[in-house]
């Protein structure tokens, strides 16, 4: 009944009998089928069927709503008795930079999660220099960051995307009237950075020197705080994406550019070289084509 119950929850998503049986990989003629038993079990009728129109009954709509907790419950208790099983547990844990705003992780997550439901995932979070030092003593599997050392060969670097800078702003600054900035435009705004106090010495070397930042620098040490203070118009706030930004309600988004380029960083997944856990590979390998300029 488990699998006719899961089929059930595909038709009501997907609100259609063709693509639910695309999504499970059977036919439609099959997932009907099914269904049809589903239903022939229960003793009642839990769709209405009207041409190409699916509707829940009353009585559907109450079996759909408790079987998504029960099939939850199932699936945990699948992967529960899986780590049972293997006697240790299996963890993966990963690290990813505090500033850090976009939605590939989260899908990279869910799909890993999916397929190997068993590997327990741990979340770090942390500046450059607190990813590599998690990375380091072991604390984290795998690191989600810029590279700003020279290769080496104890670790895998493992290409993701570019991370295009843009200058956060609040429309009422003046600059957002120019179609882009230079740090020599921004000469005289202060920028707002994320790190610990522990890592501003670093944060603010790096910026001075790799992108050149003359302006004076005011650390945070949350994104939120970030926008806050860029709403309050007391400095601009040096964001990534890997997609031109829309800008938002009050904010404009600038690209920032040197010698007529925008400026950007690489980003890498970095591991250790001599790992066992061969399922990092695969969260990488996951994680790379959800970036816009991996998409085929």
């Amino acid at each position: 009944m488990i699998k006719q119950i899961k089929y059930f929850q595909a038709v009501v998503r997907c609100q259609s009998f063709t693509k639910a049986a695309d999504d499970c990989f059977i036919s439609q003629s099959a997932i009907s089928q099914q269904i049809q038993a589903l239903e022939k079990e229960l003793g009642v009728q839990l769709l209405h069927r009207e041409r190409r129109k699916i509707s829940l009954t009353p009585a559907g709509e109450f079996f759909y709503k408790k079987s998504l907790v029960i099939i939850s419950d199932f699936d945990r208790l699948c992967a529960e008795t899986i780590k049972f099983s293997n006697g240790v547990e299996q963890e993966l844990s990963i690290g990813y930079l505090r500033d850090y705003h976009g939605q590939e992780l989260a899908c990279a997550l869910q799909e890993f999660q999916t397929r190997r439901p068993e590997i327990s995932i741990n979340l770090l979070s942390g500046t450059h220099e607190e990813l590599y030092e998690n990375l380091r003593t072991g604390k984290a599997d795998v690191v989600i960051s810029d590279l700003r050392r020279e290769p080496s060969e104890q670790y895998v670097n493992f290409f993701l995307t570019r991370g295009y800078l843009y200058a956060e702003l609040p429309e009422s600054n003046p600059l957002t009237q120019l179609e882009f900035l230079t740090v020599d435009d921004l000469k005289n705004t202060p920028i707002i950075l994320i790190a610990p106090q522990n890592q501003q010495f670093i944060e603010e070397n790096f910026f001075k020197e790799y992108f050149g930042v003359k302006s004076e620098f005011i650390f945070v040490e949350t994104l939120e705080t970030a926008h806050l203070l860029v709403a309050a118009n007391k400095g601009y706030f040096p964001i990534e994406f890997t997609r031109p930004p829309k800008n938002s309600s009050g904010v404009k988004y600038l690209p920032l550019m040197r010698e007529s380029k925008q400026l950007y960083r690489k980003y890498y997944a970095f591991w250790r070289a001599d790992t066992l856990k061969n399922y990092i590979e695969e969260f990488a390998q996951i994680l790379r084509p959800l970036f816009p300029e991996n998409r085929v």
